[in-house]
């Protein structure tokens, strides 16, 4: 069993509706920047968005098919939305990782919306599909006009779009168009989100 110790570079003020974002070393992840005109190995390939689990514990919230680690939710292994420490998913990640903070805290009722939305998602499948439609700035945009979005299976960019659409932080006409880069260039045009910080 993998035994975890606090990373120093997390910072403590860490919290929910700050989205996490990730740029691998892999193959995969230079393919996502290229299609999402991104920089290989240092822009986005991947995002999830730190929330609040029913017990009270800040967990990153993420719909992923890669890291194989269990659920902090289910105790399970499995491709889909779920939930991690977020300490535990830098320490294994290959690649850099940033923290957006949101602009401000949540308000009480915000903040338990984004929990009933977040935990209300976990085990929803991966949307491969929807990953692949969502690729460069024009074709994601046709992409919304044609294909309606639904949560029945979700990709990363997707189910942080749909969060923060949820919880009233963002509004977007189509949760799907939104790659990882799309989506962070967006919120933080727009003042959602300050200057990213590297975490590793």
């Amino acid at each position: 069993m993998l035994r975890y110790r606090k990373n120093p570079f997390i910072p403590d003020e860490l919290k929910a509706g700050d989205i996490i974002g990730f740029s691998g070393d892999s193959w995969i992840s230079v393919l996502v920047n290229i299609a999402t005109y991104g920089v290989p190995f240092w822009s986005l390939s991947h995002v999830g968005i730190l929330g609040h689990a029913d017990d009270g514990r800040l967990l990153l919230f993420e719909s992923t098919q890669l890291d194989g680690l269990p659920c902090e939710i289910t105790g399970e292994v499995f491709l889909g939305t779920q939930a991690h420490q977020l300490e535990h998913v830098v320490e294994v990640y290959k690649g850099k990782v940033w923290r957006y903070p949101l602009y401000r805290p949540l308000y009480p009722a915000e903040d338990e919306r984004l929990t009933d939305f977040l935990t209300s998602t976990i085990r929803t499948p991966y949307d491969r599909l929807g990953a692949i439609r969502a690729a460069g700035v024009g074709l994601s945009f046709v992409e919304s006009l044609l294909h309606s979005d639904n949560l029945n299976s979700i990709f990363c960019s997707e189910h942080v779009a749909a969060a923060y659409a949820f919880v009233g932080l963002w509004a977007t006409a189509n949760v799907a168009r939104w790659n990882p880069n799309l989506l962070a260039r967006c919120l933080r045009s727009g003042g959602v989100l300050r200057k990213p910080r590297r975490l590793k």
